[in-house]
């Protein structure tokens, strides 16, 4: 079957700066994929080359099998993109700007149908005839997102879609992907809530200074050494200042900070029991009142392989 979005060895640079140093990612069709990666990481160059608004030095990219520079009104028509910026023209009403957007495609009245949904599915059907200037930002957003998809695209890239807006429009728009996404739509994500790509997407690709780092399905992610991380926070009854000398040194070394009556520790979720952790930190003498744990998540991942192995 051909790939959604096909990214085979592609390479930009300005100047001296090298933006990508020669990707390659498969999406498949139908997928719900997570492109993550710091700010600089080259996700937004990577977009605007898939989109064609930026050249490639080199490499190749397609869109349902439509190589985006010598196919590019195929590939364009396969593709719908949210950008990041909230871009609206003026001058129009919500209703004028998707039909001024439709009929770039060379779609007219037949297309109105689809725009009703689009407005309803987007809670915009009330906003239907006011002026863009006089919407809120999420309101524009949600434009944003019903322009993308105003030509029923089958590939749609977001990017940081829900970038500043509240939880309830956050909660509607990934309602209304995840139901696109399960018609069959291929879906794109790159955000920084880290939580919403854990939630939301089958695989996920990491990029760093311009490389992947990590390109696997989340499970193998939170499946990973990474992932065998157990967070410990310990409560006491009385401050601790330092850490008594009685305390075993294996307890020691797990001990990544403290702070009043609060002891953080990593533990190893296969090696290490916290029934004797606790254990030992009682027989130093330390009274613990309270604990809790957290496991690693992709969170953990992605500031493992950004800060630690990618400086490498």
């Amino acid at each position: 079957m051909t790939a959604a979005i096909s990214i085979r060895n592609v390479k930009k640079s300005y100047g001296a700066f090298e933006a990508l140093k020669g990707v390659d990612i498969t999406i498949n069709r139908g997928e719900f994929f997570g492109l993550l990666g710091p700010n600089g990481a080259g996700k937004s160059t990577l977009i605007n080359i898939i989109a064609g608004l930026a050249r490639a030095d080199s490499g190749e990219v397609a869109v349902l099998g439509h190589d985006v520079v010598k196919d590019y009104r195929n590939a364009r028509r396969a593709l719908g993109i949210v950008p990041q910026e909230l871009v609206f023209d003026a001058f129009f009403s919500v209703r004028e700007v998707l039909e001024m957007q439709s009929g770039y495609f060379g779609l007219g009245k037949e297309n109105r149908g689809w725009i009703d949904e689009l407005l309803e599915a987007l809670a915009l059907t009330d906003k239907a005839d006011s002026n863009m200037r006089a919407l809120s930002g999420g309101m524009k957003r949600r434009v944003l997102i019903a322009q993308a998809l105003v030509h029923q695209p089958e590939v749609v890239i977001l990017d940081e879609p829900t970038a500043g807006v509240d939880v309830e429009l956050r909660q509607l728009l990934w309602d209304f992907i995840s139901q696109l996404n399960q018609k069959g739509h291929t879906i794109v994500l790159t955000t920084h809530y880290l939580e919403e790509a854990e939630k939301l997407c089958d695989r996920i690709a990491i990029l760093n200074h311009g490389e992947v780092i990590a390109l696997d399905t989340k499970a193998s992610l939170l499946q990973s050494e990474i992932c065998n991380t157990l967070h410990l926070m310990v409560k006491t009854a009385e401050a601790v200042a330092a850490l008594p000398p009685q305390l075993a040194e294996s307890i020691r070394n797990k001990v990544k900070r403290i702070e009043g009556n609060r002891i953080w520790l990593e533990l190893n979720k296969e090696q290490d029991s916290i029934v004797e952790v606790l254990a030992e930190i009682a027989a130093a003498g330390i009274q613990v009142v309270d604990l809790e744990t957290e496991r690693a998540d992709l969170e953990d991942v992605f500031v493992e392989l950004t800060t630690k192995r990618g400086s490498r």
